[in-house]
């Protein structure tokens, strides 16, 4: 069911229409119909600036899925905390690890009350595994972290994937994104993952750039590859270390893969270790 198609009793109280929501221009992005007018304008004065967006959000859902994949299959991860979650689609985090691990429990978190009604009817468990919704925005980490919700489902005496996909580069400087997430690598145990895909301004004209900045398009800071690495600052990264997003373990997708100008954006995964 579609936005659009949203009964007015079952449309969320608190969503604004009128304000462009990052979830909802995604999806739109990917092709999906969970969006407005707000949310279209956006994305085609972002696609007229850099008509390679939709090729980067295409690359970010399949490094998701490889990620996931690593680390439900060789890391042995079984539970998930997805911050950030978006529209539910094709190869959600739930569906790529309990594919490969039935058992596995996932914690869903999105600030937008469109993205938790489509998540309560469509990110549906494995009956060996678990699923839960968490309305919070990623700037307010003790309310994820102290959600009953979370609670529940994970056991933080556990590893734990920290999924930061397409989200921090909406975090402005003055929210102190490098804080939150180590309040949050802070949080999960020892051999937990950290996973991280972040828009990079490197490939970016700088009329874009300087148009994202701005604030047109929401709060957010497009970072440098150096400015990313800071999120992995003393953690262990995972070959081949912070890479495009497109050629991270990439070996199985479809060649030739888009160069690091067409996604405009880095993708990593860390081992989260004793001393942090």
């Amino acid at each position: 069911m579609s936005a659009q198609e949203l009964p007015p009793e079952r449309m969320p109280p608190a969503i604004d229409t009128t304000v462009a929501h990052p979830a909802r221009r995604y999806d739109y992005w990917l092709g999906g119909k969970d969006n407005f007018g707000a949310d279209r304008e956006s994305g085609d004065a972002i696609a007229a600036k850099f008509p390679a967006i939709r090729t980067a959000v295409v690359e970010n859902r399949r490094f998701l899925r490889r990620s996931v994949s690593f680390l439900a299959e060789q890391a042995g991860v079984r539970q998930f905390l997805d911050i950030g979650t978006g529209l539910p689609t094709a190869n959600n985090t739930h569906e790529v690890a309990q594919s490969i691990a039935p058992d596995s429990r996932i914690v869903y978190v999105d600030n937008d009350p469109l993205v938790l009604v489509h998540a309560r009817a469509l990110l549906t468990s494995s009956d060996a595994g678990a699923t839960a919704y968490v309305d919070a925005d990623l700037r307010e980490p003790e309310k994820i972290l102290e959600a009953p919700e979370l609670r529940r489902t994970l056991d933080f005496s556990q590893p734990v994937a920290l999924m930061l996909l397409a989200i921090l580069h909406f975090v402005p400087e003055d929210d102190d994104p490098y804080a939150i997430v180590r309040r949050l690598v802070g949080a999960v145990p020892p051999d937990s993952y950290l996973v991280i895909s972040h828009a990079t301004s490197d490939y970016l004209p700088p009329e874009l750039v300087a148009d994202i900045s701005s604030g047109r398009h929401g709060q957010g800071r497009l970072r440098t590859r150096d400015e990313i690495s800071r999120f992995f600052a003393g953690l262990e990264l995972i070959p081949p270390g912070l890479a495009p997003v497109a050629e991270w373990r990439a070996e199985g997708e479809p060649a030739p893969r888009p160069a690091a100008a067409e996604t405009a954006m880095y993708a990593g995964v860390a081992r989260i270790g004793e001393l942090r």
